[in-house]
């Protein structure tokens, strides 16, 4: 048997770079490279390796730790899960740091390979330096804070280990069900360790995706469940990018008339002018969306988690007729809301299924002119918001309507939390698909400028855009320096409003008159930060940190900025104070959240009288 020699870091960066994935006959290098920053437990081993690596693996340099790790996402979630960086760090608070990021790709079903340095597998440098002790059981580190956000966790504490602990990840990395974060734990001296690894290890290996038909019983229940509804409606989730299927799924809708609404993941599938489109679905979704899932009779459901925004905490279907069909190709997902579950890949579901139901002459008993009506009628309010003029300053709406009308329609926006979410899955028009780039399934507040910087090195030929909220882009704004180092230009849009106001708004709407949420100074009359906003300039951050800043206190000012950003060749800032409390509400739709039942406010206790009276409503699944 031919061997090589190699330290274990060496030879997991070689079999690394000779991973490759193939899906309806096309093959891709699977990872693009490794994310890092080095400290005392990667340095000398993965840091040794990337440095004198002679393969084509591109080393990026993080800033934090979470940051990169973002990048690292959202560069897979913008290839469709197709192509991959690995990030490592050092062992301790490195490591620790990556943690958030891996429970953000786990919740939203992105591949992201975790390779944090670990303490010594000897124990012979005991405590070393970082290491967290515990007496009652000595084995664990740091990185077992990794085992509950990641789907597939190991220590390599021998060199050897390193080729089933490879193949394994790669399994989980490569598989549309069981993709997440990947961890796996690399003891420091273990990286430097050298071991005779077979030659045959490093061959090229190529992880094929296969597409999962649906099995004759489950397509002959399908068309069963369908043929006598009249007003379905169909949600379409992140899964139909990820598994290329909207072409397919457009061609479904339009043959039965079916009326289309979208979650956040999914969101950009169909054109906003589509006559079936109708919007976001749930508590932050239209008003054409939920009326109709409120009348409907029949969701079908692709390649969605059906997690509580698009379902309206389960109050959104009030049809006492209502069922469910999820088309996904993982059980644990098909089966939510008692669902007729449909196990197989929405591409080849959606073929099926359309073949299957024009056999027995199926069509939706929709009226189109209602389906135009309630179009329009959301179209117009979008409008409305979009022109709001307000005496005070900007109003949040009108500044998102100003850039929407910018932007190309190839352009690409990135977005994680605050009240921005809710804005631009009920306002922004999208005209193609994997244009509109949100983190909705951990809403991971810090992940809008890396995210935009990941998207971007998916996707250089297009602008990418961070749409931020000001409480956010001081989270994390990190991986703004990368894109400056690594010459991959980004334009980050920043929202001020003084503080976390998603988050205000949400408890005075729960009867609370506003606590601990804006950027205020400390009251020396009430001890509470209600004294005057807090003078932040971000584009002097910006500045700082070797970015073009711009600030818009009109929109005229907003327009000549963002001009002026897309002819700039490094990245951009443009700060835009926008006026509080001016993002948009629910539309007859609802958010479950835990109300004291008991307080000294009366507004509180009849918001939660009121809490209890909704909950009746709700699908009990």
């Amino acid at each position: 048997m031919t061997t090589i020699r190699l330290t274990m870091a060496q030879a997991l960066l070689k079999f690394l770079d000779n991973q490759y994935i193939e899906i309806d006959g096309e093959e891709r290098k699977f990872v693009k490279g490794v994310m890092g920053i080095f400290g005392h437990g990667n340095v000398t081993g993965i840091g040794e390796a990337l440095e004198n690596d002679k393969g084509t693996l591109q080393f990026i340099q993080g800033k934090n730790e979470q940051g990169m790790a973002h990048a690292a996402m959202a560069f897979a979630k913008q290839k469709n899960r197709l192509e991959i960086f690995a990030c490592t760090s050092s062992i301790g608070p490195g490591a620790l740091n990556m943690v958030t990021a891996a429970g953000t790709a786990t919740v939203n079903r992105i591949p992201v390979l975790f390779l944090p340095g670990d303490i010594f597998a000897c124990r012979q440098p005991d405590p070393v330096l970082q290491q967290v002790e515990n007496p009652a059981d000595y084995t664990i580190s740091a990185n077992d804070a990794f085992k509950p956000v990641s789907k597939y966790w190991d220590r390599i504490s021998r060199p050897e280990q390193l080729m089933t602990a490879a193949l394994q990840a790669m399994r989980v990395l490569t598989d549309p069900v069981d993709t997440g974060a990947v961890t796996l734990s690399l003891p420091q001296d273990v990286q430097c360790e050298a071991f005779d690894y077979p030659a045959d290890f490093f061959d090229k290996r190529i992880h094929y995706i296969d597409r999962r038909s649906l099995s004759a019983g489950a397509l002959q229940r399908a068309v069963d469940a369908v043929k006598n509804k009249k007003k379905p409606i169909m949600i379409v989730g992140g899964g139909v990018h990820y598994s290329l299927a909207v072409k397919e799924m457009i061609a479904f809708a339009e043959e039965f008339q079916i009326p289309v609404v979208e979650t956040q993941a999914g969101k950009s599938a169909l054109p906003w002018t589509h006559p079936l489109n109708m919007g976001g679905i749930g508590t932050t979704g239209s008003l054409a969306a939920n009326k109709l899932a409120r009348e409907a009779d029949l969701v079908i459901c692709a390649g969605t988690r059906m997690a509580d925004f698009p379902t309206a905490s389960k109050s959104a279907f009030q049809n006492p007729d209502v069922s469910f069909i999820n088309i996904n190709v993982s059980a644990f997902d098909a089966m939510k809301m008692n669902s007729l579950m449909l196990v197989a890949d929405a591409k080849e579901a959606f073929t099926a299924l359309q073949q299957a139901l024009r056999g027995v002459d199926y069509k939706s008993s929709h009226d189109i002119n209602r389906l135009a009506a309630l179009k329009e009628e959301w179209d117009a309010e979008v409008d409305r918001l979009y022109a709001v003029e307000r005496e005070d300053g900007l109003a949040q709406t009108k500044v998102l309507g100003t850039i929407n009308s910018f932007i190309g329609k190839n352009d690409v926006i990135v977005c994680a939390a605050g009240s921005l979410p809710g804005d631009l899955h009920r306002l922004w028009r999208c005209e193609n698909p994997n244009t509109y780039h949100m983190e909705y399934g951990f809403s991971c507040m810090g992940y809008e400028v890396s995210g935009a910087f990941g998207a971007k090195l998916a996707d250089p030929g297009r602008e990418v855009y961070a749409v931020v909220g000001d409480g956010s882009f001081l989270m994390l704004h990190s991986e703004l320096l990368t894109s400056i180092q690594e010459g991959r230009k980004i334009t980050v849009i920043l929202l001020d409003n003084h503080g976390f106001q998603c988050i205000h708004n949400l408890q005075r709407g729960h009867g609370s008159s506003g606590f601990g949420n804006e950027f205020r100074f400390r009251s020396g009359e009430t001890n509470r930060l209600s004294g005057d906003f807090l003078p932040l300039d971000f584009t002097l951050i910006a500045k700082g940190l070797g970015v073009k800043a711009y600030t818009a206190g009109t929109i005229q000012e907003l327009q000549a900025a963002l001009a002026n950003a897309k002819d700039d060749a490094r990245s951009v800032l443009i700060e835009v104070k926008v006026v509080p409390g001016t993002n948009t509400d629910g539309y007859e739709s609802w958010w479950r959240v835990g109300v004291a039942e008991v307080s000294e406010s009366t507004k509180v206790t009849e918001s939660y009288q009121a809490g209890l009276k909704k909950i009746e409503t709700v699908k009990k699944y």
